[in-house]
């Protein structure tokens, strides 16, 4: 047990500490100028039913975001527990041999064989200190009979594995 953090905290300890939630896995997918890009992500939740949206946080740094901000529309996969390569790919960690396969809704790819599709256009976004909050709203969505990819404590594993 550590004692609490009374002064200026520690970005080491404040990963590790939000890295005990256990998340699933979202790959965030656009198409631009003829090319397909995507970007892992942990960071993904609902907002709202009515309307249908939900949020994603993407550091400011990243292409993904740069993509977003022109408001166009993209896709959010939630990946099952036999995407981790994919993930790892998409995450900046090219996989040698993986062949991404896509399945395109109204000209937008998603990730086959994920848990869940979702199709979005993007409502509204905040920058927050160094990252963005992208709030979409869901246009179109697919749900799959598989388990999820979860991420816990700098770890990938399953439903089973987190305790």
């Amino acid at each position: 047990m550590h004692a609490p953090v009374t002064e200026k905290l520690n970005q080491r300890d404040l990963r590790d500490a939000l890295g005990t939630f256990a998340t699933g896995i979202i790959v965030v997918t656009a198409s631009y100028e003829g090319s397909q890009h995507g970007m892992t992500a942990n960071s993904f939740t609902s907002v709202s039913l009515d309307p249908p949206l939900v949020l994603i946080c993407i550091d400011n740094n990243a292409r993904m975001a740069h993509l977003l901000e022109r408001g166009m529309e993209f896709g959010l996969s939630i990946l099952s527990v036999t995407q981790e390569r994919i993930s790892r790919h998409f995450a900046g960690r090219p996989q040698e041999g993986l062949a991404i396969d896509f399945a395109w809704r109204a000209g937008i790819p998603l990730i086959a064989g994920a848990h869940a599709h979702f199709r979005c256009q993007l409502a509204d976004s905040h920058v927050v200190g160094d990252h963005t909050i992208f709030i979409a709203e869901v246009k179109e969505l697919e749900r799959y009979d598989a388990a999820p990819l979860v991420f816990h404590r700098g770890q990938y594993c399953s439903l089973l594995d987190v305790r």
